[in-house]
């Protein structure tokens, strides 16, 4: 049973490095959330469109909670995901990827070609300001406790690379705490990503971001402690700058 634990872990986590998310950061216009929300709503039909046809593997949306005194935290947050294979047919023009053709697929029957075309086209009208990361996935554990939901809960922290061997750590230091932690029932997946790029207006200072998705009912965090551990911490605290969490809810999700 270890045995197959481990294998699980091992292509899991070599599944999940091959992966490509697209984030995209969302201020809406005053007064524009239910007109927001109500796009998306019909976008979800068009990703989960694409996602039939091999063109990603998944999306999601997601609110930010507790950020009103920050004026440069959006409200929402968008990520979509490919492999990477999937990700470059999009980038060199292969990929049949004409998002008004997928929309009439996915509401052939359910709208008119006039309503479908009226919708694509106010993608902006309830949004002031989109900003746009592209991350590639560095590490993961296994995802726990099925596929992600409408009212999953994850924290993520941006960080700042300062050495060559912050991945290292991470890796080989703190993601053995998040596995045990996992089995334990205390969080669901955490994962390490690095922005390798970004839109002109998208905000710098940042290379790197950790995602914790949190477990329904947690119980003690299990952590570590003694000498060996301090000084093991002290590399991970050098090798980078971390921010304070940030609480983000699952609103809409396709897989």
């Amino acid at each position: 049973m270890k045995k197959l634990l481990i294998f699980i872990t091992l292509f899991l986590s070599f599944y999940v490095n091959s992966q490509i998310v697209v984030m995209t950061a969302v201020d809406l216009k005053e007064g524009a959330e239910d007109d927001y929300l109500k796009l998306e709503k019909f976008y979800a039909g068009i990703h989960k469109e694409a996602i039939k046809q091999g063109l990603r593997t998944g999306w999601s949306l997601w609110k930010t909670e507790g950020n009103n005194d920050d004026p440069s935290a959006p409200e929402y947050i968008l990520f979509d995901s490919y492999t990477v294979e999937q990700y470059e047919a999009i980038q060199n023009g292969t990929a049949n990827q004409d998002g008004l053709n997928l929309a009439q697929m996915a509401y052939k029957g359910k709208m008119s070609k006039r309503a479908i075309e009226r919708m694509a086209s106010s993608w902006q009208d309830s949004s002031k300001e989109r900003r746009s990361y592209t991350l590639k996935v560095v590490d993961a554990t296994i995802l726990a406790g099925g596929d992600i939901k409408s009212g999953d809960k994850v924290s993520i922290n941006f960080m700042n690379k300062k050495t060559d061997d912050f991945e290292e750590y991470e890796s080989k230091v703190w993601k053995p705490v998040a596995e045990r932690n996992i089995l334990l029932g205390n969080l669901r997946q955490w994962a390490l990503v690095e922005a390798i790029g970004r839109s002109e207006n998208a905000y710098e200072g940042w290379t790197n971001m950790v995602f914790n998705l949190q477990a329904d009912n947690p119980g003690e965090w299990s952590g570590e402690s003694g000498f060996e551990w301090e000084k093991l911490w002290e590399g991970i605290e050098s090798s980078r700058d971390m921010t304070d969490p940030s609480q983000l809810t699952c609103v809409m999700s396709i897989n």
